[in-house]
């Protein structure tokens, strides 16, 4: 590669996590430890600040501010939800070569797979020597051949510790409780909502994915007999459940559908799902204390719910990402695979290996009865979810006899 290659360029895309900026600090740190390297650059905005030629120089940013940013939620860079097609990353590409970017590092999730792999095409056909490498982030959890993904340990952590505290919020005034968790296409994350049971009589009880068809008469029984059972109820519903024909449950019950830049439904970002279900749940049945919410951007970032082990591994993607470009010979998807009871090795796959596919939870994740999680989905995720979880406690019984209404 002649001199003028010799500078890298990193961008994030898609939606911020908690652990995103690790993947950044960990490509310019390692990056900068390898001495054919001029600069390291950083597009603002994602792919928007390549085609843009919005660029900053973070080979002049100092190593303490640097750690700072990593241990930071968000994404530093900004981010978009551009999503290129093949005359868009021609685009890319060109203002890749005009740069002399030699190097390029994409953080992000399936259509940033994609876009890599795209580009890579394109420097390809051209003869232009250029690495491309996609760096894995999603809290959805849906890029197969990952055991898992940078981002999705710590907002289940968070999605666990909110059900938690849900829990007790409705065991002290029962009720049914309902909330819309992050997951157009697969349910990892709402399935996290399990790991803040500690009682067999703790919430959620219900839990619905879109791996699952959802039925909602089938639904209102379930919602009645678990307030029967336990005189209130949990649930955690994930945003892209649907009927038998595939069509998103939100579309049966809105009159008015929203939907984003691309075309796709809004499923939780209104809360019109959540307050759907609790209208049908008081109609319906007849049950007056019901409450919704729906997590929407707060899973994403939130800044004191971080998993150690999440941390850690997304500065060993953007470190190893930066290894496989300097001393391997080819383009791919860097992947998390899981060795022992726990621990992390990574992989270099191939990006048509990634690109444009979508992992969902394996049958063996869930329950028959399709309201629950298994004891193989919790051995999964608890190693993920890092240490120092909060815990809760109960007051031992110890009644007292009645005086007035002993019955005699």
């Amino acid at each position: 590669m002649t001199s003028n290659l010799q500078k890298i360029l990193v961008a994030q895309g898609g939606g911020p996590t908690a652990v995103i900026n690790q993947s950044l600090v960990g490509v310019v740190l390692e990056a900068r430890r390898h001495k054919g390297i001029d600069r390291v650059y950083g597009a603002r905005h994602g792919v928007r600040g390549i085609v843009d030629e919005d660029f900053v120089d973070l080979t002049q940013e100092t190593s303490h501010n640097l750690e700072l940013v990593a241990a930071t939620p968000g994404s530093a860079l900004g981010s978009t939800r551009d999503k290129p097609d093949l005359a868009y990353c021609e685009r890319i590409f060109r203002v890749l070569r005009a740069h002399g970017i030699g190097h390029f590092f994409y953080i992000g999730g399936n259509d940033s797979s994609d876009t890599v792999r795209i580009v890579s095409q394109q420097a390809q056909a051209a003869g232009y020597p250029l690495r491309c490498i996609h760096i894995p982030k999603t809290i959805d959890n849906d890029l197969v051949g990952n055991d898992h993904t940078p981002g999705f340990p710590s907002a289940a952590r968070f999605v666990a510790q909110a059900f938690a505290g849900a829990n007790l919020d409705n065991a002290a005034l029962p009720g049914v409780y309902l909330a819309v968790v992050m997951g157009r296409h697969a349910g990892f994350l709402t399935a996290a909502s399990a790991l803040g049971k500690k009682f067999p009589d703790d919430g959620p009880h219900l839990i619905y994915l879109p791996e699952r068809t959802f039925v909602l008469e089938q639904f209102l029984a379930d919602v009645q007999a678990m307030q029967r059972r336990h005189g209130r109820c949990v649930i955690a519903v994930s945003e892209g459940i649907h009927d038998a024909s595939g069509a998103p449950i939100l579309a049966q019950l809105a009159q008015d559908l929203e939907r984003d830049a691309h075309g796709n439904v809004q499923l939780s970002g209104t809360g019109a799902l959540a307050d759907l279900l609790c209208a049908e749940i008081k109609q319906k049945l007849g049950i007056q204390r019901v409450r919704g919410d729906t997590f929407g951007y707060l899973q994403r970032s939130f800044i004191g719910c971080v998993s150690d082990v999440d941390q850690r591994e997304a500065r060993e993607v953007g470190e190893k990402a930066v290894q496989f470009a300097m001393w391997g010979d080819r383009d791919g998807s860097v992947a998390i695979q899981r060795t022992g009871y726990y621990s992390a090795d990574y992989s270099l796959l191939p990006l048509d290996a990634v690109a444009g596919q979508t992992r969902v939870m394996d049958d063996a994740f869930i329950s028959p009865s399709g309201t629950d999680v298994t004891d193989a989905f919790r051995l999964y995720l608890r190693p993920l979810l890092g240490s120092g979880l909060s815990d809760a406690y109960r007051l031992r019984p110890a009644p007292v006899a009645k005086v007035l209404h002993s019955g005699g």
